[in-house]
């Protein structure tokens, strides 16, 4: 069997060359946990996810309790990754968490495949074999509300993201053997702040499709990111579909009239496929219709993996295995190529470049790189690519190599670094590589000493080159404009002056004290939510420093 993934101990020591280890943390567990992904908190802190199994029920010291089979399982981690808590929620049966998001407000969302009736942490029933779970949590990790979604087929949680209306947008597969539009499709769901299902929209072509990603988008909608082996379908006739004896209603229950009057609608792919797979990109609106659709691809397997806003629409990375064919313009060099699309916002190509680090290449992170031009306006700088290469065939002690590739807005390469691979003693995993608002870079997986024994692994790396395109301030503040909230951040360096106090003030522009507090935290959250529309001043003063910046409050 082909290894398919990267050693996290072999980053720790390759590193630590050129690169710096700041700190390495194995979170210990008798019990095979699988993570699923990493997430930043809107504090600069850090959210691992993903479920756990154990034999038996484990009481923690915050009161929640693992019920039987996989769990949902969050823990939260410090800057220095000290665990800060840690949750379980789940049923009697199998609940696997896919995704998780931090909100807006500084809470967080799940979302998974889940397989338990009302039991343990679940209040709603599946309506078949496997539906999907949102979980919503506040910043300590309680529950604030749950919701169960799904057909009477299989349904399957991919990606949870948070709209600008303080909503969700969810998104996954259904897998019904009376085939909607082809053997796996595409759900998006619409849910309000509260929880309550909107709107559902069914996509699909004549074969199979998977979500591998998605983002909010400035309007309001999202883009949602594809693998697709489809060729193009007709729409199915929605106000037949809908009203259909079928079921085939993304929804908890009919007997609930908030669900019942849900709109739904079933969107079919629009062009045909070009080879064994390719990108499909979709754009949906603030209410879940869909605005465009777009095909890329070559005649061989191409698999997008991330999807980012850019100032001028998106980019888009994943890997290839086509030469030049269909509209992909590059030929690979070897094996599995890296291929980046960089588009438009109605999803029309600017320009697609492919990079080979030899062999099979994987992408693991994509992030926008922003700097602050000479009229004060943010503006992209560059994108920077984490992943790794493996070798195709058996498996050397030198197979693996991490990589980080960063290129400019047209494409062009800057630099790219990597480090070669080490024999490792464990079973380990590269799961998620996150890059940090100070330059750092987070690499989170998993670790086993023995089978049925896998532990989650996250080390956080320093690198001079990564830290140097990170356009750092002393005072920060997100989001601006702002409307219930919003979060003051303050540089090390600033903080660590003078007094480690920090007293942050609010202003009218009349000069008038709004709030004013005293803070030791590197990110501190304002309430915004009573202060009238319109614009205010926010003053951190330490014993021998002050800085002003202003709020936009909308």
């Amino acid at each position: 069997m082909k290894k398919l993934y990267l050693s996290l101990s072999l980053l720790a020591v390759c590193f630590a060359g050129a690169q710096e280890v700041q700190w390495q943390k194995n979170i210990p567990s008798d019990t095979q946990d699988f993570l699923s992904n990493m997430t930043s908190t809107v504090d600069r802190q850090i959210l691992l996810s993903g479920s756990s199994i154990n034999t038996k029920a484990q009481q923690l010291s915050t009161g929640s309790l693992q019920n039987n089979g996989y769990d949902y399982h969050v823990l939260k981690l410090d800057q220095q990754g000290n665990k800060l808590w840690d949750k379980y929620f789940g049923g009697s049966k199998h609940d696997y968490l896919m995704s998780s998001i931090a909100t807006q407000e500084g809470g967080f969302a799940l979302v998974g495949t889940s397989f338990s009736n009302i039991s343990g942490d679940k209040k709603e029933n599946n309506l078949g074999g496997s539906d999907v779970w949102i979980v919503r949590l506040s910043e300590t990790g309680e529950e604030l509300w749950q919701k169960t979604l799904g057909t009477k087929s299989n349904d399957e949680a991919s990606s949870v993201v948070q709209s600008t209306d303080m909503g969700f947008f969810v998104a996954g597969n259904i897998n019904d053997n009376r085939k909607l539009f082809g053997s796996k499709d595409i759900f998006v769901s619409k849910l309000g702040r509260d929880g309550k299902l909107i709107k559902t929209t069914i996509l699909g072509g004549k074969s199979l499709d998977e979500v591998t990603d998605m983002i909010p988008t400035a309007d309001g909608g999202i883009v949602v990111l594809i693998y697709s082996t489809s060729g193009k379908a007709e729409n199915l006739n929605n106000s037949e579909t809908q009203n259909s004896a079928q079921d085939n209603n993304f929804q908890n229950e009919t007997s609930r009239p908030e669900l019942t009057s849900t709109v739904k609608t079933f969107i079919g792919k629009s062009e045909d496929g070009f080879g064994a797979g390719d990108y499909w990109i979709i754009k949906l609106d603030k209410n879940a219709n869909v605005e465009w659709q777009k095909t890329y691809g070559g005649t061989g397997d191409d698999r997008p993996k991330s999807i980012a806003n850019t100032e001028n629409g998106y980019i888009v990375s994943g890997e290839s295995t086509s030469q030049s064919s269909g509209n992909k313009k590059e030929n690979i060099k070897e094996g599995t190529d890296l291929w980046v699309l960089n588009l438009d916002r109605s999803g029309n190509e600017l320009w697609q470049k492919n990079y080979s680090f030899g062999n099979r290449d994987v992408v693991m992170s994509l992030d926008v790189i922003r700097k602050t031009n000479k009229d004060n306006f943010s503006e992209d700088k560059g994108f920077l690519l984490g992943g790794y290469t493996q070798a195709e065939e058996k498996v050397k002690s030198d197979d693996e190599k991490f990589w980080m590739l960063y290129i400019d807005t047209n494409g062009k390469e800057e630099w790219r670094k990597y480090v070669e691979g080490k024999e490792k003693k464990n079973e380990e995993r590269l799961v998620s590589a996150r890059l940090q608002s100070d330059g750092s870079y987070l690499l989170a997986g998993t670790s086993a000493d023995q089978l049925g024994e896998e532990n989650w692994k996250i080390v956080k790396l320093g690198d001079k080159q990564v830290e140097d395109l990170i356009e750092r301030k002393d005072l920060q503040i997100y989001p601006n404009p702002a409307k219930d909230f919003c979060y003051v951040e303050l540089d090390s360096e600033f903080k660590d002056q003078g007094s480690r106090e920090v007293k942050i003030t609010v202003y009218d522009m009349t000069g008038k004290v709004i709030q004013q507090l005293t803070t030791k935290n590197k990110v501190t959250k304002i309430n915004t939510s009573g202060l009238p529309q319109g614009i205010y001043i926010i003053k951190a003063s330490t014993a021998d420093k002050s800085l002003t910046t202003k709020l936009i409050k909308e």
